[in-house]
């Protein structure tokens, strides 16, 4: 590991042009980079010996003077050997930072950071999803790019975050990043929990936080319609891969499960449900709470149809699945034969179920977010404009119903 350091003490003249006196700077020089601070000490220009960055005489000002810069260069190389000792990365700021600690270690974020994206990756398929572990590496990475080209630093001090860091950050990920705004605050949420930690672990006094709001925009949220999943079931496809990628799809529309759910899916989940009929009774893997879904008669199918693959018998899966990188592009290609226009993607398929297959069709949106497995009937209502669709069909059916009666009135006058 590269390790060159150095420290020494210059003056600058005072910008008053009434004052003979100079400012005394500290330089702090590590591996090409150097810091610069005032050590809020005056002295007269005359006094200073540019060779031996002290000061010059025997009285009582200049010896004091010295002992301060002996006293700092001191803890400089206290620093500077500790950071050493633990195999840190060294730069100017970061012992400059140390320095101002009065000496006390103080908390880096991304190292913190790093650390606990580490010990999110041992709970992958216990506690956590892939998918989320993989969203905070991707966030650790943002944000060790805006340290970088905004402060031009290897790390950043928890206590030096502010509101200010905050919503600069936002605006890196909307900018430099190219993120929508929705998927900016994702990130912003992720780091937040890296805050509440420090918070927790009090290696920062303030909350940056606390006057930050967090504010989602409305997403248009795409399905498929009961023409389009029927035409996508009943398309005749010649190659294997986009008939499995299909299948799979298909049947994630009519029971809502995630690709993951699909994915991990095993004989085990398969259980006979309080009406004697077959259902499907799994723990999610993103939020970990139960899903109970009746198996409807095309689901059904499905999985009969792949009962003696052999991709399943070896695995004990029910559906012999693709990775969702795969199944997404095969999507794409399946959706030109058929003639969709929608980006069809493996969550869709859950979109789809949520409203063409159970909201439009009558069942009460409690049911639908219970086989959802949604912790609050609030993430279900993001569906809950299908709602209104089927309140208008309805309320034809009983405009009809009225002309009906309303006619027989006429007739029996």
């Amino acid at each position: 590991m590269e390790d060159r350091f150095s420290s020494n003490f210059f003056i600058r003249k005072s910008r008053s042009k009434k004052s003979n006196k100079c400012d005394i700077y500290l330089r702090i020089t590590a591996n090409g980079k150097r810091s610069d601070m005032s050590i809020n000490r005056k002295i007269d220009h005359n006094q200073w010996n540019k060779r031996s960055s002290r000061v010059m005489g025997r009285n009582h000002d200049a010896d004091m003077v010295n002992r301060y810069m002996d006293m700092i260069t001191s803890k400089l190389n206290k620093i500077h050997q500790r950071l050493k000792d633990d195999e840190e990365y060294i730069t100017s700021s970061r012992i400059m930072q140390e320095f101002n600690s009065g000496g006390k270690q103080t908390k880096l974020m991304l190292k913190e950071f790093k650390k606990h994206n580490v010990g999110v990756d041992l709970l992958i398929g216990r506690d956590i999803s892939k998918s989320t572990a993989k969203r905070y590496w991707t966030c650790y990475s943002h944000i060790k790019q805006f340290i970088d080209e905004v402060f031009k630093e290897d790390d950043y001090r928890f206590q030096d975050i502010d509101y200010e860091f905050i919503k600069k950050f936002e605006l890196f990920l909307k900018t430099v990043r190219n993120c929508n705004h929705n998927s900016a605050l994702k990130y912003i949420n992720n780091f937040k929990k890296i805050i509440r930690i420090a918070l927790a672990n009090q290696w920062m006094e303030r909350d940056p936080f606390y006057n930050y709001k967090v504010q989602f925009e409305a997403v248009e949220r795409e399905y498929l319609n009961a023409e389009e999943i029927d035409i996508l079931y009943n398309k005749e496809l010649h190659f294997d891969r986009l008939k499995v990628v299909r299948d799979m799809f298909v049947f994630s529309c009519y029971t809502g499960l995630a690709y993951s759910d699909v994915e991990k899916l095993s004989k085990s989940d398969i259980t006979i449900g309080i009406d004697g009929k077959q259902w499907i009774n799994i723990n999610r893997t993103k939020t970990k709470t139960r899903s109970s879904i009746p198996l409807l008669p095309i689901a059904k199918d499905i999985l009969n149809r792949y009962a003696y693959d052999p991709q399943v018998i070896k695995t004990d899966r029910l559906i012999p699945v693709f990775s969702n990188q795969k199944s997404n592009a095969y999507l794409k290609e399946i959706a030109m034969l058929c003639g969709i226009t929608k980006p069809l993607t493996t969550h869709l398929a859950r979109h789809t179920f949520a409203t063409t297959v159970t909201l439009t069709n009558g069942v009460p949106i409690e049911t639908v977010s219970k086989m959802l497995g949604h912790k609050s009937l609030r993430t279900t209502q993001h569906y809950a404009k299908i709602v209104d669709r089927k309140v208008s069909d309805d309320m034809k059916i009983l405009e009809e119903k009225l002309k009906i009666q309303s006619d027989k009135q006429k007739i029996k006058q």
